[in-house]
């Protein structure tokens, strides 16, 4: 079986098992995905959702986001670590989205990336869910699986990234990366993976 067969039986057997692909931070509109993004880092996306509907209440334009202190920022995303830097890159970013970009969140990784705080990962998470363009989200989860299936040897983001871009169809990598943070968290933990009776077992070379 060669890779690229391998990731499409992937992609089958999550989309069959997780028909619901969607992103497990909560938000409603573009530049509030970017901003619970950001607050993922190094922090779990169950307290990110604690956390986020207090501050889009305070802050309920990207506008309000660009004119907020800083200091106030902080106070409200404490619980979600690192919150100094992370509300420094909150606003900035959205003061950049607002100065150069109208408040729109931009539709290109070049541009993604030019906003403060902004990584691949979470600029591929971006392009997927809010344009439904073809994205490769390569976090902890993503990285440690496709190394398991056999369908990357890398640990670096970017060149994961690039090996899953040869490897899914690109109508489905977005919903795809999203099944697998399900099936790493419920399935192939990091820690005793559950492969008996696990949905890629078949096609595992893993497999325990």
């Amino acid at each position: 079986m060669t890779k690229k067969e391998r990731a499409l039986r992937a992609v089958e057997a999550l989309e069959a098992r997780y028909p619901d692909a969607l992103c497990s931070l909560t938000y409603e509109k573009p530049y509030e995905l970017m901003i619970a993004a950001r607050l993922s880092a190094q922090c779990t996306d169950a307290r990110v959702n604690q956390v986020t509907p207090a501050l889009f209440a305070k802050y309920p334009t990207v506008e309000a986001f660009a004119e907020a202190d800083v200091a106030e920022i902080e106070e409200i995303i404490r619980p979600c670590g690192f919150y100094r830097t992370k509300a420094a890159s909150i606003q900035a970013a959205c003061a950049r989205l607002v100065d150069v970009y109208g408040g729109v969140i931009p539709d290109t990784m070049d541009e993604l990336l030019t906003l403060p705080g902004i990584g691949r990962k979470t600029a591929n998470l971006l392009l997927g869910d809010v344009y439904g363009k073809p994205a490769v989200v390569a976090d902890t989860h993503f990285i440690r699986i496709t190394g398991r299936l056999g369908l990357t040897k890398h640990k670096e983001p970017e060149k994961v990234e690039t090996d899953l871009k040869a490897l899914l169809p690109p109508e489905k990598s977005s919903d795809f990366c999203h099944r697998v943070v399900l099936f790493g968290r419920d399935v192939c933990t990091a820690r005793r993976p559950k492969c008996e009776g696990c949905p890629l077992a078949d096609i595992c070379p893993s497999k325990a």
